[in-house]
């Protein structure tokens, strides 16, 4: 098969996708190709009020769980809460893509089951935590999936833009404000660039997705992005939007506009994405192979229940995406609400489950590696 990267982010993505179980040993990739849910009606079993569910997702007690944070597994929560409540309808689940930031600081008020964060709380929020975890218990950290944070823009007569490290940092700190800076020039030969002012877009709320941009900035262009990484944006200028959903759409009707959200959001809205010089040998597309690669060279970091994957933005391997996100669900490693638990348990197992993140690459993310995966799976076993 002959893959062909053009045509916009859809159709890389797509692309991407397709083959994504033949070239990478993920998670994924499961023989039945299902869905998450073959449908039909729950199993009448119940085993200490737990019930066995359609499609062999197994269910919990039911319960209703509320849920909030991270915008960038937005996309892939309603997949999942889809494929869930249709095998286990006795469980009603409400997520709120509100911001990283935000889930964080509701799981830590006691209002919510899970907290879904592209960033992992600070030692002072664990600490705090332990208000919230009963009997001794704390938060912890589940890496669940990942993706690419694309860089979108819209720029008329321009259907493919290559950018690096401190060119972006220059666009984003102000430094930069008109497409054809000869700067974007000796990086686009061929391509006719027009002198449209360039119109920044980043995110209003704290923001996992911020974070992680700009963690991607401070490592790689530290001259040229003189700002510490950090979940609220902190250079000045551009516009600020609340939301991925909303940025992206922002980017989609603005002529001369760039901003940063995942990929599902460009793929959705058919914006074109930039693609990356990282000082390997060939560009890279923001696609879901390869921020595959660039998040299987993470280091992984075990600290009791808690896990976390260190991402090198730094990276020059071929292939590799560097501006990755990694979206973690924080739990209490014991100590978590006994009336939701059993539910939120069978949740979090399902979505780790193979049926869980099977189908992930087709909604624009990508699979973290299987090994991360096992781990996080044994560990919600563990879990109280």
């Amino acid at each position: 098969m002959k893959l062909q990267w053009k045509g916009g982010p859809r159709a890389r993505a797509a692309g991407a996708a397709a083959v994504v179980c033949g070239t990478l040993f993920l998670t994924g990739c499961g023989a039945d190709g299902g869905s998450g849910s073959s449908g039909g009606s729950p199993a009448a079993t119940a085993t200490g009020g737990a019930t066995a569910g359609a499609g062999g997702i197994a269910c919990g007690k039911p319960a209703t769980l509320q849920a909030s944070g991270s915008t960038a597994q937005q996309y892939a929560m309603k997949f999942w809460i889809k494929n869930y409540t249709r095998a286990c309808p006795g469980t009603k689940i409400n997520y709120v893509g509100n911001g990283s930031g935000a889930g964080q600081d509701e799981f830590l008020q006691g209002r919510t089951a899970f907290a879904g964060s592209d960033s992992p709380l600070s030692a002072d929020q664990v600490a705090r935590s332990r208000k919230v975890c009963s009997g001794g218990g704390h938060a912890i950290h589940l890496p669940m999936v990942g993706g690419p944070i694309a860089v979108g823009f819209h720029l008329h007569g321009v259907d493919r833009l290559l950018l690096d490290a401190p060119t972006l940092a220059k666009i984003f700190n102000g430094r930069i404000t008109r497409w054809n800076d000869p700067a974007i020039a000796r990086l686009n030969k061929g391509v006719t660039l027009p002198s449209t002012p360039i119109l920044t877009f980043h995110r209003a709320d704290s923001s996992g997705t911020t974070d992680n941009f700009t963690a991607y900035l401070s490592a790689t262009a530290p001259g040229d992005w003189p700002h510490p990484h950090s979940k609220e944006w902190t250079a000045k200028g551009g516009r600020s939007v609340k939301g991925s959903s909303d940025l992206a759409a922002q980017v989609q009707r603005t002529e001369g506009a760039i901003g940063y959200f995942e990929l599902p959001y460009a793929v959705a809205r058919m914006i074109r994405t930039v693609s990356i010089d990282t000082g390997a040998p060939s560009p890279v597309d923001a696609n879901v192979i390869a921020a595959s690669h660039a998040i299987a060279g993470a280091k992984t970091v075990e600290t009791g229940n808690d896990l976390l994957l260190q991402l090198d933005y730094r990276t020059k391997v071929p292939g590799a995406y560097p501006i990755d996100v990694v979206t973690y669900e924080i739990v209490c490693d014991k100590g978590n609400k006994p009336a939701t638990w059993s539910a939120t348990k069978a949740f979090l197992t399902y979505m780790a489950s193979q049926k869980g993140q099977e189908n992930l690459t087709f909604q624009g993310y990508a699979t973290l590696p299987s090994g991360v995966v096992e781990k996080v799976r044994g560990e919600i076993g563990t879990l109280s």
